[in-house]
């Protein structure tokens, strides 16, 4: 079964402006794309969603959370003027490189879980820049089982399943599963996307 999510553009955005405000006001795109990954990554891996509900694909640099990508790159041809509206509202491209945030992150659209993964992903990562966090990234099994096949297509569409693996080899685990856990989180995943379906 294809896991497909609904794209949840709000909580999306207050993750880039979450990270933004961390770094002091401004940040590096790419780190803040791997940023979003191990929050969403935590998060899935704990609470059995993530938070932004993205659609993942693996590229050069890592895992790559595709919509936020977008917003990251201020791409308007891919969003709604609701959604470029909001995103306006909290959120500045600075050049090729680099946004910042233009306002107070909107907490009434992240939950207390949300929040904990956004602060758990910026504590341990976030002293990083965003090349030492593409090469930890490159050591997580949902990228590396696309490694070989990234050397002839430029980008692989991830499946969410993957991030429950563990390789053993992870430099940080993102909250540890038992097999029973992981089964019930993919069954989680499996039963919000059937949900999700039926409203499509």
């Amino acid at each position: 079964m294809c896991i497909h999510l609904t794209f949840e553009y709000k909580k999306a955005a207050q993750c880039l402006n979450y990270f933004a405000i961390q770094e002091g006001g401004k940040i590096n795109k790419m780190k803040a794309l791997k940023l979003v990954y191990f929050a969403d990554r935590y998060h899935l891996r704990k609470y059995g969603r993530p938070i932004t509900n993205d659609e993942y694909f693996a590229m050069e640099y890592g895992p790559v959370p595709s919509n936020v990508r977008d917003i990251c790159e201020m791409n308007d041809s891919q969003f709604g003027s609701f959604e470029k509206d909001y995103y306006a509202r909290f959120l500045s491209s600075i050049d090729q490189y680099e946004y910042r945030s233009a306002s107070a992150l909107d907490t009434d659209v992240l939950s207390a879980s949300d929040l904990e993964a956004l602060e758990i992903s910026w504590k341990t990562f976030g002293a990083k820049n965003q090349y030492e966090l593409a090469d930890i990234a490159h050591k997580y099994p949902e990228w590396l089982k696309h490694q070989e096949m990234l050397k002839t297509s430029p980008r692989i569409r991830m499946n969410l399943e993957d991030f429950l693996a563990d390789s053993g080899i992870e430099p940080v685990l993102c909250w540890s599963l038992t097999p029973d856990d992981r089964t019930d989180r993919i069954e989680q995943l499996k039963e919000n996307s059937h949900i999700e379906s039926l409203w499509r």
